[in-house]
């Protein structure tokens, strides 16, 4: 929706963020940062070209600073002036975000968390890449949404409430004029009606987990009332109902429970493994013989 405004481009999600810079540290060569844009998929997807990239760097530039010339490319292509992103799995990695961008604004877009386990764990195979933490169940989904949350909430109190926006899914859902008007007029973007009219307009021949955007916005494709269990909602409650309760959400069992320490804890020291273990390959030259240039 906020894509179909004049005044910005949020494309599919990047992915390539977190690589990038894990890849070039805190400044760039401009060879070696260019070598790494044309192989990446996801920018070839977007149509972006190595050219319309190569005049905007330099070396020595912050490595935040190339990064955000691929998106100004992009948004260029679509005649708009401002760029942001839309990529969920950044919220493992706010502290980056916020040495890469120092100025960024956020938008922060919470689900009642047992919801959003209900769609997470519906993903088609291939979506994305399953880590080692992957959640399998609604019982382990309650660690990183509990956690990506928090942090998020987190960082809104750092950065205060002109860089810091956060809206329920679904008041979004139940009044979308109302609420995407707010963020309009948080982030200093033209708000116009057609924004919401995108069902139908959105190819999704690709995307096998996002057929839902061929309807406008919808209350109540998932109720976790009626598809969790109440073990499941017992379990996710132990470990997130403290937060859920924070956002206003029915709690409808213990919201403590000796075990969810023990589960939180787990899932952190899974998830560290995981995140070392792709800095390394990221950052070796594995890298780049998996990924052959994509333009020349």
């Amino acid at each position: 929706m906020l894509d179909r405004s004049p005044d910005i481009a949020i494309p599919d999600e990047s992915f390539f963020v977190p690589l990038l810079a894990r890849r070039h540290g805190r400044t760039i060569d401009a060879g070696r940062f260019l070598d790494d844009v044309a192989r990446i998929p996801t920018i070839a997807a977007w149509g972006v070209r190595i050219d319309d990239v190569r005049p905007r760097v330099r070396s020595g530039m912050a490595t935040g600073d190339a990064i955000a010339m691929i998106f100004e490319a992009n948004a260029e292509r679509h005649g708009k002036p401002r760029w942001g992103d839309k990529t969920p799995m950044y919220m493992r990695h706010l502290p980056l975000l916020e040495r890469l961008f120092p100025g960024a604004q956020y938008v922060h877009l919470v689900r009642d968390g047992r919801d959003a386990a209900l769609s997470f764990l519906e993903m088609p195979e291939g979506t994305f890449t399953r880590t080692w933490a992957h959640p399998t169940t609604p019982a382990q989904f309650s660690c990183p949404w509990r956690k990506e949350v928090s942090a998020a909430r987190a960082l809104g109190r750092r950065v205060g409430d002109g860089r810091y926006h956060e809206v329920l899914y679904e008041d979004l859902v139940a009044d979308p004029e109302r609420t995407v008007a707010s963020i309009c007029r948080y982030g200093g973007i033209q708000f116009e009606p057609e924004m919401l009219a995108y069902a139908g307009a959105v190819d999704v021949s690709d995307k096998p987990h996002q057929l839902r955007l061929r309807r406008p916005p919808t209350p109540g494709v998932r109720s976790w009332r009626e598809d969790m269990s109440a073990r499941d909602v017992a379990a996710f409650e132990a470990v997130a109902g403290e937060l859920l309760d924070e956002l206003g959400y029915e709690v409808t069992s213990s919201r403590s429970s000796v075990r969810a320490p023990v589960t939180r804890a787990w899932y952190d020291a899974r998830l560290a493994a995981w995140n070392a273990s792709a800095s390394l390959v990221q950052r070796s030259p594995l890298w780049r013989r998996r990924h052959p240039r994509l333009s020349p």
